[in-house]
C-alpha cells in the first residue's frame, strides 16, 4: 500500500485520468474530491461491498431452472450474423425512425 501525505487543496493523480484531492479536514473526517471519467466506477467502500454480496447472492440464485427460462427472451443471431427475430416482431426495421410499440 502506498501512503502519502497531503494537505487541503493537495492532489495526487492515479494513471493520467483520475485525481484525487483533499477537499477538507475537520477532526478525525478527511473529505475528499474526485474527478474521473464518467467511465470510471467510483464508490465508497462498504457500497461497494454492499453492491457485490448482492451480485454473489444473485448468482447463487440463479438454478439451472431459472436459467433455461430465460432461454428464448434474447433472440439468437441467425447464421451470417443477422437477427433471427423479424420485423413487426417487436424489431424496429433498419432506417425506421418508428418505435416498434407505435406500429
Amino acid at each position: 500500500m502506498l501512503i502519502l501525505a497531503r494537505r487541503i487543496g493537495e492532489s495526487i493523480m492515479i494513471g493520467d485520468q483520475v485525481e484525487i484531492s483533499v477537499v477538507d479536514i475537520k477532526g478525525d473526517q478527511v473529505k475528499l474530491g474526485i474527478k474521473a471519467p464518467s467511465t470510471v466506477k467510483v464508490y465508497r467502500r462498504e457500497v461497494y461491498a454492499a453492491i457485490q454480496e448482492e451480485n454473489r447472492a444473485a448468482a447463487a440464485a440463479a438454478t439451472p431452472a431459472s436459467l433455461s427460462r430465460a432461454e428464448g427472451l434474447i433472440p439468437s443471431a441467425a447464421p451470417g450474423g443477422t437477427s433471427s427475430v423479424a420485423p413487426g416482431d417487436g424489431q424496429a426495421t433498419p432506417g425506421s425512425t418508428e418505435h416498434p410499440r407505435d406500429r
